[in-house]
Order: C-alpha cells, then sequence, then structure tokens
C-alpha cells in the first residue's frame, strides 16, 4: 500500500511524494491515495494560504498519520469549505471522513463561520490522538447511521459543542478531554454512541442528551462545568448503569446541578459516584447487583431453569459452576452466555472459586475506591495471584478479559508449572498467542484447561472472553484442583496434545529452534509435514521466512526490481524484506530471487535490517577459514559474532561464508535475532558461535 508524504514548508505538489521528495499539500495527497494509502504529515501549517483545497476529504480506507504523540500540536489543519451531506444542508468544514478513513495525530480548527472540523455521516471512521479545537461550532459532527471510533482525542475552545450526534449516529467515544468548549457532547435525535472512560470537564455543560436519543456512559469523569454536568430533555434516556453492568462515572462540582432530568424518562443511576443532593428530575438511586459470586442469582435450585442454554455447548460447565454458586444467571432467568467478562467480574468469579495461599500484601488499585461493589474480590484475587494490575497502578475493572489474560490467570493463581513450548504446535493460531502468554498457555494445555468452541484447534487467544468461556475454563482449574468432577467435553483440548509437527527434524541439531520458531507462528512447514532442514534456501525464500519471523517495519521506498513482478509469488515479501533494509537488489537492477542465499549473507542481513553495531576484525580471527569472508561482509560478520547471530555446525571454528546457506541455518540465525531483540527465550547450544 502506497505511503505519501507531505511537507508544506518543503514539499512539491510535482514530486512523487516519498520522504525525500514530498508533497506540499494534503490536497495533492488525498488526489493520489486509494484505499490502503497512507499519508504521513511533516510539521506545519495547512490553510487555503499554503495551498489547501477545502473541504478535505479523506477517502475510503486511506489514513493520515502526524505526531499522535503531541496529538498534533504542530500539525495544523485550518480551514473550511461546503458540502452537502445526506439530507443534511451545504455545511461549512475542515474535512470530511469517508468509510474506514483515519485521522491520527493532528490539529483541527475551522474558525469560519459555523465552521466544523470533521463531519462523518454515515459511515464507520476513526479519529484518534489529535487535538479539535476552536472551531466556531463543533470539533467534530456525526450524522447519519455514522459509527466513529473516537478516542483519545482532546477537545478545547471549540465555540458550539466539543462534538454532536444527530440522525441515527452510534460509536465509541472513549478516553478523551472535552474541556472549556461549548457544551462538551450534545447528543440528540434517534442517536446512542457509547461514552466511555472520558474526561468532561470546565465547559458550559458537560452532556447535553436530547430529542429520542439514548446514550450509554461508562467510567467518565464528568466535573467543574458551569452549568450541569449532564442535562436530559424532551424524550432523551442515558444508561448510567444497569445491575449487571455498573455504570462507574463520577459526576461531581457542577456548578448547578451533577445532573438534571427534565425528559419524559426516568434515569437509573447505578454503580456510579453522584450525590442525591446534587440532582434535579426523576432520578432514582439503585444499588448495584451484579450477577457475581455472592448475589442471589447464585442460587443453585436456578441452575436447571436457565431459559438461553439449553442447547448451548457449555451448558454442562455452566449449570455445575451455577449449582456450585460460582456464578450467577440474571433476575430474567439468562445467563447470557456469549457475553463478556470484566476483569471486575473475572476476580469475583475466582476470588469465590478458590481459596489459594494469600500474599501477605495487596496493591492498592488507584482505580479501585474503597465503595466499589467488587472490591473485596479484587483485593482477594489479586492476593491470591490470580490478577494483577499494571505498571500505573490501575486495575482497569471494567475492562473486558481476554481469553489468553484468563488462561495466564489460573496457571498463575494455582502455582502451575512444567509447560513444554512444543504443545503449542497444535493451535492453528498459535502465531497470535503473546510471547508472555506461551509458557502459561501450554501449561493450561497440559493440564486440560483449556476449552475451544467451535474448532478445538483454535485458541483465539486475544478475543474477549464470554461468560461461557469462564464457566468453563474455571470450572476445568477446579478439576485440577480436585474440587470438582470432570465433565467429558469434546471442546476440552487433550492434553496430550504435545506432539512433535514437524516430521523430519526429530534428532537434528537445529529442532530446538526450528521448532521455537515454529510454535511463535514464526516458520511453517512443507504440506507433507516436513521442514527439510538441510535444504538449500532462495533469496526469495528468505525474504519471506525473514519477514514472516520478525515483521520488520520500513524505512525506505520500495524498489522495482525487473526480475520480481507483481505476480511473483514472492513479491510482497521481497519488497518488504527491502523496505526494511534486510536485502537490497543488485547494480544491474535485478534481486535474483531464486539464488540461494549464502551463509554471509544472511549475517550481514539480519545485522544491517536490525541496524547492529560493534564488531571487530580482530574477533574474526577464532574462524581458521577467516580469509574466506568477502571484504564488504567482514564488519557485518564481526557484529553478528558479537551478537551471537552466528551458528556453524558440525564446528565453531570454521565459518564457510560463502557456501549456501541451509534452512536450518537460516532458522537458526533468525531465532538468534529474536533472542537479540528480546522476543523469543534463548536456547543453549554449542553451536553458536560466542566472541
Amino acid at each position: 500500500m502506497a505511503t505519501f508524504y507531505v511537507d508544506p514548508t518543503n514539499g512539491n505538489d510535482s514530486a512523487a511524494g516519498s520522504q525525500l521528495a514530498p508533497l506540499k499539500t494534503l490536497s495533492q495527497a488525498l488526489v493520489k491515495s486509494t484505499s490502503g494509502s497512507t499519508i504521513k504529515l511533516a510539521n506545519g501549517s495547512y490553510t487555503a494560504t499554503s495551498g489547501e483545497k477545502f473541504p478535505l476529504v479523506v477517502k475510503a480506507g486511506v489514513t493520515i498519520v502526524g505526531d499522535e504523540a503531541t496529538k498534533g500540536k504542530a500539525i495544523i489543519i485550518q480551514g473550511g469549505g461546503t458540502k452537502t451531506m445526506g439530507n443534511w444542508p451545504s455545511q461549512n468544514i475542515t474535512m470530511y471522513l469517508e468509510e474506514g478513513a483515519q485521522l491520527r495525530g493532528v490539529t483541527v480548527t475551522n474558525p469560519g463561520t459555523s465552521g466544523v472540523g470533521v463531519w462523518i455521516h454515515g459511515v464507520s471512521a476513526t479519529i484518534a490522538n489529535s487535538t479539535l479545537s476552536k472551531s466556531s461550532r463543533e470539533g467534530v459532527f456525526a450524522s447519519g447511521i455514522a459509527k466513529p471510533t473516537i478516542i483519545t482525542n482532546v477537545f478545547s475552545e471549540n465555540m458550539g459543542n466539543g462534538m454532536s450526534f444527530v440522525d441515527n449516529a452510534k460509536g465509541e467515544v472513549r478516553g478523551n478531554l472535552f474541556q472549556k468548549t461549548g457544551f462538551g457532547l450534545t447528543i440528540g435525535y434517534q442517536s446512542a454512541p457509547l461514552l466511555k472512560e472520558n474526561h468532561i470537564l470546565e465547559n458550559r455543560t458537560g452532556v447535553v442528551i436530547n430529542g429520542d436519543a439514548s446514550p450509554v456512559l461508562r467510567n467518565n469523569i464528568i466535573e467543574k462545568n458551569e452549568q450541569d454536568g449532564i442535562t436530559v430533555t424532551n424524550n432523551a434516556k442515558v444508561d448510567l448503569g444497569t445491575s449487571e453492568d455498573p455504570a462507574g462515572n463520577t459526576i461531581k462540582t457542577n456548578g448547578q446541578y451533577d445532573v438534571q432530568n427534565v425528559s419524559t424518562q426516568k434515569i437509573f443511576s447505578i454503580g456510579n459516584t453522584l450525590s442525591a443532593t446534587t440532582v434535579k428530575g426523576d432520578i432514582e438511586f439503585v444499588a448495584s447487583s451484579v450477577p457475581v459470586p455472592g448475589d442471589t442469582g447464585s442460587d443453585p435450585d436456578k441452575a436447571i431453569s436457565l431459559t438461553d442454554i439449553a442447547t448451548h455447548w457449555a451448558a454442562p460447565f455452566i449449570n455445575a459452576m451455577v449449582g456450585k454458586g460460582l456464578i450467577a444467571g440474571f433476575p430474567d432467568g439468562t445467563f447470557k452466555p456469549e457475553q463478556k467478562l470484566t476483569r471486575a467480574q473475572y476476580a469475583a468469579i475466582v476470588a469465590k472459586a478458590f481459596n489459594e495461599t494469600l500474599s501477605s500484601t495487596a496493591t492498592n488499585f488507584t482505580d479501585v475506591p474503597s465503595d466499589f461493589w467488587g472490591k473485596d474480590a479484587i483485593v482477594k484475587a489479586n492476593r491470591m495471584g490470580f490478577i494483577a494490575g499494571f505498571p500505573d497502578v490501575t486495575f482497569r475493572p471494567n475492562d473486558n478479559l481476554t481469553r489468553v489474560q484468563a488462561l495466564v490467570s489460573l496457571v498463575s493463581g494455582l502455582k502451575l508449572s512444567d509447560g513444554d513450548a512444543a504443545t503449542l504446535g497444535y493451535y492453528t493460531d498459535r502465531a497470535q498467542i503473546p510471547s508472555y502468554a506461551t509458557n502459561a498457555v501450554a501449561i493450561a494445555t497440559e493440564k486440560g484447561m483449556v476449552v475451544n468452541y467451535p474448532n478445538v484447534k483454535e485458541l483465539n487467544p486475544m478475543r474477549e472472553i464470554t461468560r461461557a468461556e469462564v464457566a468453563a475454563i474455571i470450572y476445568q482449574g477446579l478439576v485440577v484442583k480436585g474440587l470438582a468432577t470432570a465433565i467429558p467435553s469434546s471442546h476440552i483440548v487433550a492434553s496430550d496434545v504435545k506432539s512433535q509437527p514437524l516430521s523430519d527434524i526429530s534428532g537434528h541439531w537445529a529442532a530446538p529452534f526450528i521448532l521455537g520458531l515454529y510454535n511463535a507462528g514464526a516458520v511453517g512447514g512443507y504440506p507433507d509435514g516436513t521442514f527439510k532442514p538441510d535444504d538449500k534456501m532462495t533469496r526469495a525464500q528468505y525474504a519471506a521466512l525473514l519477514t514472516k519471523a520478525l515483521n520488520p517495519p520500513a524505512k525506505r521506498d520500495a524498489a522495482t526490481f525487473k526480475d520480481v513482478s507483481e505476480d511473483f509469488w514472492g513479491y510482497v515479501a521481497v519488497q518488504s524484506a527491502y523496505k526494511s533494509g534486510f536485502i537490497s537488489g543488485f547494480p544491474d537492477n535485478t534481486f535474483k530471487p531464486t539464488e540461494n542465499v549464502q551463509r554471509a549473507q544472511v549475517m550481514v542481513s539480519l545485522v544491517n535490517g536490525l541496524g547492529l553495531s560493534g564488531g571487530t576484525a580482530e574477533s574474526l580471527t577464532k574462524f581458521s577459514d577467516r580469509t574466506s569472508i568477502p571484504e564488504y561482509a567482514k564488519e557485518e560478520v564481526a557484529t553478528a559474532l558479537i551478537k551471537e547471530l552466528i551458528v556453524s555446525y558440525p564446528s565453531t571454528d570454521k565459518l564457510e561464508p560463502t557456501r549456501d546457506a541451509t534452512r536450518a541455518e537460516v532458522a537458526v540465525m533468525i531465532y538468534q535475532a529474536l533472542v537479540n531483540a528480546g522476543k523469543i527465550a534463548a536456547i543453549d547450544s554449542q553451536y553458536i558461535v560466542s566472541a
């Protein structure tokens, strides 16, 4: 996919748009872009004076990237032009985002009459780590059936509203700051966005909800607004928590009311920090009753009356867990097996299910107040070792838990050990297992604690876990501890799945390295189940293995090799290896993809691509055949030696630099590159050459 660079100071719209020859205007980059393109902006002002033509229409699938770390502080897109969206009359807008477009790390401002910074109509688009400020109307406007993702931005000093939702717009607004603007957010018509983890302060009013809108608010801080924190009018309603999902908002110290309800709908406040003395209108405060251990819903007699699990694959586990009072159904008689589970809800279940030894100290999580419904359960689960917090001393109780996090949690809390990485070869998606979790997943598999549905060989490690899956794996944890009787199920991964996935590497000197890469999803075998470790490897095959294992970032523009056409099987891998600096072509503009790669070439490639240095020619004296090292490769080979990237079999005193490398040798040197980068565990081998 093409990447275009834009520099309003030094660019030229007649240039190619490369990093060395950037375009001058974002407008021209947008003309050149197609779906999948990325446009990278240099610091500067993007205005009509600099040549921009407003409004700027960001095509479907195009990503604009500035400086996300500073939220676009020095990348200013300012101006406006008219555009008609759907049934809306012509509007003065700076930017318009089409389906799948992304805007990251820029500042957008439209000071013109009724100026709107960014308009999103009827599509899904993303604005992240940007600043929307000083527009005369909205920073962002979402209309039609838009489903925008608005995350970790700053909305400030907009004359009208920070952001507005109208029509049937939905989407997610998460982690943003709305400060010193008109209304922080206005939500009207039939719109229903999710507002989560935002800080809304010092505006005229924090959130205004009108029409027939029905937004959901979770874990926001709404404070110090001049008038109200939240104002609800007309027939609008706002979800400020349910019995099974406490809202966790903090609404306080606003000028008039923290919540003012003048709508026709009653508001229920469940699980918020909100005082009954600072609200007005029909607002009822309800104690949360999350269906977790200890609730009245955990009634063993109700196990057989759950109405939505009769044919569910996990029904035996769910009924057993409910029967033990370890997880609950809902008051309406359902279990909601596919509903996601938060970290706090998970902590509550393991705190009830297990009584492992407690550590002497507990972490004082900054986001778990003393009156939080799950405080005691979180403390117990944490002290037992089942679940920890984050480096910033938060617990993030309302974040959903992933499947791999649940497995790591159980292995940690139950103090299980002695896993074998070879076990992971069973999973077809093993490459998705985070490196920190590989040992725990292997242990959980060998203990019979992994339950996969619908395909028992697909782990789906990064998917958010469901209530049904939690019931199943925690039940399996109880079986491991001898606290429950095993339940037969075809969805439990057999504890003896460990096998040699590649039939021809048993006993091979490089087998541990090859298997390590295979289990990490970095290499594959042939369709017949072999690896052919002693076969030679072509330059194209090397590029493919290299890019799959290292997934290197691009450092330079693509090249055109006259012997690598776009329909060549390895075209993408060759381009990726070239752009990342690992491999170059030849002076005659060829790549020679079918030539075998030599041992020295692999060493030079890894050292250059990884940007390593530090070798000295003196260290090469350990090789008896050092005189055969090509002159161009001596410095890199010396560095590869210092970094322990070199493997020599059967004798470590012979380098054989110009011999064609075998698939095994390439695999081991790439494995060592991953070790050097701290991405995989080191393997002790007598064939790794040390300086």
